[in-house]
């Protein structure tokens, strides 16, 4: 089962989508391991073993609250997959258990991943001191991968904002099974454009 739309999806399409899969498509034992480190999944042998890859991006975006409060506003709104070939509708909250279709325009037609988020990570030591904001999406059946991938920003102790993106995936059709190592470039495609995105929304006026 793969969605295809030889145009932009419309709202009503994503929608169709939604209501027609099924379930997370990967191992429940698996479910919220992105919430860890990236050293930490690395480290997992048992994604290892299962066949997932990882899929790793940390990007300074700036510097101060103001930068970190945008950079939270931007996951939030979905700016991240702000791009010309990708996207998911920035009216749909982040919020645990949502369901969302992620559009990607592969070749000629566009191609739409079924995703849920699995949880929203927030933290704050102080009104002043580091923060973190992330959020954590799985597959569901109907997507070409099995997986799950976070999204975060972060306020560290020195006050500089880092955007990060990690994911544990393995191929879930054989069509990104045929075409894994172009899935695997894709990926790391992404995570330069939509580093790019994040630094155009915190660098706004």
């Amino acid at each position: 089962m793969v969605f295809l739309s030889w145009g932009r999806p419309s709202p009503d399409q994503q929608k169709q989508v939604l209501n027609k899969t099924g379930g997370f498509n990967y191992d429940e034992k698996y479910r919220g391991a992105s919430v860890k480190s990236g050293d930490k999944l690395k480290d997992d042998q048992e994604l290892d073993k299962d066949g997932f890859l990882i899929n790793h991006a940390r990007v300074l975006v700036g510097s101060g609250r103001e930068t970190y409060e945008k950079g939270k506003t931007a996951l939030q709104s979905w700016r991240h997959f702000g791009l010309d070939w990708a996207f998911v509708d920035p009216t749909i909250p982040v919020e645990n258990g949502r369901k969302v279709c992620l559009c990607v325009k592969e070749m000629l037609p566009w191609v739409m991943l079924p995703l849920q988020v699995v949880y929203v990570d927030e933290s704050r030591k102080s009104r002043k001191g580091p923060a973190r904001f992330g959020f954590g999406s799985g597959t569901l059946q109907g997507h070409l991968l099995a997986g799950e991938e976070r999204f975060s920003v972060e306020l560290d102790e020195n006050g500089k904002v880092w955007y990060e993106i990690l994911s544990f995936s393995k191929p879930a059709h054989f069509l990104s099974f045929l075409g894994y190592p172009y899935v695997k470039f894709r990926q790391k495609y992404f995570a330069h454009q939509s580093s790019d995105a994040v630094l155009k929304h915190v660098n706004a006026s």
